[in-house]
């Protein structure tokens, strides 16, 4: 399994998928970054006269819902339709999903759209599923992402979608296969929009492999590991940022397949 998710990471370098975003303010720089240290091609594009266009263009979408507003969730309403209908990969990541009633009644008029991936934290994925009243704490997450499996689950089945609940253990499901991916550091929490940046590399990952889930788990892998290996050789958050960038960019085969930690079921 090492060395298939590694060749995924190959594929993305290979084919630099062009990946186009309507993401959020505070973290387009460094989604950009990651975007291009594994070989991808960003696009950050919002403007509704110019959707149908891009995503003609783009290998896939990713829609973020962070700094939402009235005019970007029009263009990424529009940008979901016009991807489900031309059968274009895109992804979600419900941020902040069950904060407030505008980002619930957004979200489930995107959800109508079968996103090819649902990527959050677990009180998102819960909130996303109505599974329980578990309350979100904003864009951090107050449940554990074993506890979103049932929710996943069901997002997955209404859907058809492949979901990716984030956490110290990053859970990804789909109908065919689900892995755990334990990757990653604690510190990581203290940068922000690392979880975005994953979200961006998913895209960046289903635009360019025929297996979905595989992509999701090698982007997932991909970070999780650069994180750690930053760690290291990083002060702190600030560090950390612009060393995970550059292991993006440099990891070689024998860092990836040493220190991934994954189970497949």
């Amino acid at each position: 399994m090492e060395k298939i998710l590694w060749q995924q990471v190959q594929l993305v370098k290979q084919k630099s998928p062009l990946v186009h975003n309507i993401t959020n303010y505070v973290v387009m720089n460094n989604t950009a970054n990651a975007l291009l240290a594994v070989g991808a091609s960003p696009i950050m594009a919002h403007a509704r006269s110019e959707i149908k266009e891009m995503i003609g263009i783009a290998h896939s979408v990713v829609i973020n819902i962070g700094t939402l507003d009235e005019y970007w969730s029009e263009s990424m309403l529009l940008a979901a339709e016009t991807a489900h209908s031309v059968n274009k990969p895109w992804v979600l990541d419900p941020v902040g999903a069950g904060a407030t009633s505008f980002r619930d009644q957004v979200l489930q008029q995107l959800l109508q759209y079968q996103p090819s991936v649902i990527r959050g934290n677990a009180s998102e994925i819960i909130a996303l599923a109505k599974a329980n009243t578990t309350v979100t704490k904003g864009v951090d997450s107050t449940a554990q992402s074993n506890d979103a499996v049932h929710a996943a689950q069901i997002l997955m089945q209404h859907y058809h979608s492949t979901v990716c609940i984030s956490g110290e253990t990053d859970i990804i499901i789909s109908p065919q296969q689900s892995f755990f991916i334990k990757n990653g550091h604690p510190l990581m929490t203290k940068v922000t929009g690392l979880g975005c940046s994953a979200t961006a590399l998913t895209g960046a990952f289903i635009g360019s492999v025929k297996d979905k889930t595989l992509g999701v788990a090698a982007a997932m892998a991909l970070i999780g590991i650069a994180g750690e290996l930053a760690v290291q050789q990083s002060k702190g958050p600030g560090s950390l940022q612009v060393n995970l960038i550059d292991k993006l960019y440099n990891m070689t085969e024998e860092e990836f397949i040493q220190n991934l930690k994954i189970e497949q079921k």
